[in-house]
């Protein structure tokens, strides 16, 4: 078995749990093209029960509507992921699990995609919900390997929950 979680998410993983565990916050997610690895990656923390309320991959179109609050409209415009769909999906499970915080992500893993930027291989929008509203960012890798860019998209969507984080002020006590 390969080590998990990976070594270079190790430190990452350690300072998003020890920033929401120190705020008494919680956090949920939904994922696409990462494939559950935000989700594990949380829960690799002992610990993790205290912050993570819950997790959905939702990997094909029929499990948005099902569980991630799409709509047949949205089906029906869908042309990739976009920073407003991992925002909007962000949202409507934040609400849903009832936590503080919501990241997701989707994105186009590879080998194979689209030609137009946001359905070639490497591509990724990440958000992260609060109550305080969305943030986003978009990150392309450059490269096709899958299994790789998993990795890295579970990596762009910690990063930004840390950046999200490091930016809220800590509560006083």
């Amino acid at each position: 078995m390969a080590e998990f979680p990976p070594a270079s998410l190790q430190p990452l993983i350690q300072e998003v749990f020890d920033l929401l565990k120190a705020r008494n916050e919680t956090i949920s997610v939904a994922e696409t093209a990462a494939g559950g690895l935000i989700s594990a990656c949380l829960l690799s923390a002992p610990g993790a029960s205290a912050i993570y309320k819950g997790g959905l991959t939702v990997y094909t179109l029929d499990s948005r509507i099902a569980f991630a609050g799409w709509t047949p409209e949205n089906m029906r415009n869908y042309s990739g992921p976009t920073a407003e769909i991992v925002a909007n999906m962000a949202d409507h499970t934040r609400r849903t699990l009832g936590s503080t915080y919501a990241v997701s992500e989707s994105g186009t893993a590879g080998p194979t995609g689209g030609t137009t930027r946001n359905r070639t291989p490497g591509y990724v929008a990440v958000a992260v919900s609060s109550a305080k509203g969305q943030v986003t960012r978009e990150v392309e890798t450059g490269s096709n390997d899958r299994a790789e860019n998993m990795v890295a998209f579970a990596r762009e969507t910690l990063v930004l929950l840390r950046d999200v984080l490091s930016q809220v002020e800590s509560p006083s006590l």
